[in-house]
């Protein structure tokens, strides 16, 4: 349970890392003479970097765990030259240095996803198989309790001098990630979940395949994307001002906060792929009634209820990886559903770009595509599912 804590302590300074780099960005980016209009490439930029290196780093994990006490040492190398090159982007901006900004921007994008698969590494090869679920579930808390102040965070950020964010950001994560090793030792202390018999590379049976699995996590990450960021505010529009929205906007992450510790008991009882395909139906339900909300009220529950619906998918989703790469393979398997949600968030900034979300025509599509989205997501995955079993 200590171990599950730390890596949510670690995954909240680290999600936290992102909101002050978005908030800033098109501040800084504006001083090295980077147009407004081109913020969103560059957020695109890092979103197809984690694309990459999120699964580029699983596969290197799975390979550098073979040997006790090397993945933390990694992981600490990595994210201090991470941490070192976000404290920088602040600084180097005054000097009005387009290309030095942008080459911090992308180192700092490539080595900060040694925080998103080795961590899942270290959970999926040497956690009892009990506790796993517990264990991705505070992890997982971390990223959903620093999305839920993100909005609140953004609205005191703007009138202070970036550097002091910056600093404080990066030295908290670089301090909490020394723990890692310890958190390694912890794990392995606690006897690693290697049950005689299972061959490196073969899962357990009573899972989905996996290429339906990645399939249908695709669909459930388009689907949160749309309706988080792109129909949400709209809704939330139709009853309450926008100076309500910093508010309101949390709602969803209070849900999915909430919904955390719950999953990881449902999971652990009747298994991660079960769980995904009940709040996939949850979450396209509640997609839908908020969508024909009468009242503000009615709103906000429904936002409520779909946030909790995603937090339990994502939750069972990171722990079915974990099951489906064991033994050997826990962090390719976890790196490539990073990778996934790293290329929803993609997706959703291309529509942004292309400001294809002001478009009438697209708006009924847009309105509907979370709930065919999560709709299909649980379909795939009970057919991938069945043709295992089968």
């Amino acid at each position: 349970m200590s171990v599950g804590v730390y890596l949510g302590v670690v995954q909240f300074f680290f999600a936290l890392c992102w909101t002050v780099y978005v908030a800033y960005l098109p501040q800084l980016a504006a001083q090295v003479g980077i147009a407004k209009s081109a913020v969103i490439w560059i957020l695109m930029l890092d979103q197809l970097i984690f694309v990459l290196s999120d699964y580029a780093f699983g596969v290197a994990s799975d390979r550098a765990a073979k040997v006790v006490g090397r993945l933390g040492r990694i992981v600490v190398a990595v994210t201090l030259l991470s941490c070192a090159a976000f404290l920088a982007l602040p600084l180097v901006a005054p000097s009005g240095s387009a290309t030095l900004f942008l080459v911090l921007v992308v180192l700092w994008s490539i080595t900060s996803s040694a925080l998103r698969a080795p961590p899942l590494t270290l959970i999926g090869r040497h956690a009892a198989k009990p506790q796993l679920p517990w264990l991705v579930a505070l992890s997982v808390l971390g990223l959903g309790v620093a999305n839920a102040i993100a909005p609140y965070l953004t609205l005191h950020l703007r009138e202070v001098d970036p550097r002091g964010p910056f600093l404080l950001a990066s030295v908290a994560l670089a301090l909490v990630t020394w723990g890692i090793v310890a958190a390694e030792r912890a794990l392995v202390r606690e006897d690693a979940a290697k049950v005689p018999g299972d061959a490196p590379g073969k899962a357990p049976t009573g899972l989905p395949a996996v290429p339906g699995f990645l399939a249908a996590a695709v669909l459930a990450a388009v689907a949160f994307q749309v309706h988080g960021f792109l129909n949400s505010t709209p809704l939330y529009l139709r009853f309450a001002s926008a100076d309500q929205l910093a508010w309101l906007a949390p709602v969803f992450w209070v849900g999915f906060n909430l919904a955390l510790l719950p999953a990881g008991a449902l999971t652990k009882r009747f298994g991660g792929w079960r769980v995904m395909v009940a709040a996939a139906l949850v979450a396209g339900v509640s997609t839908w009634a908020a969508q024909r909300a009468p009242t503000l009220q009615a709103l906000v529950v429904s936002q409520g209820v779909a946030g909790a619906a995603w937090g339990f998918m994502l939750m069972a989703a990171f722990s079915t990886a974990l099951a489906l790469g064991h033994i050997g393979r826990e962090g390719r398997l976890g790196g490539a559903l990073s990778s996934v949600l790293a290329l929803a968030a993609l997706s959703r900034m291309a529509v942004l770009a292309a400001e294809w979300h002001k478009t009438p025509d697209l708006q009924p599509l847009l309105a509907w595509a979370p709930v065919a989205g999560w709709g299909t997501a649980a379909i795939v995955l009970w057919w991938a599912t069945r043709r295992r079993v089968a």
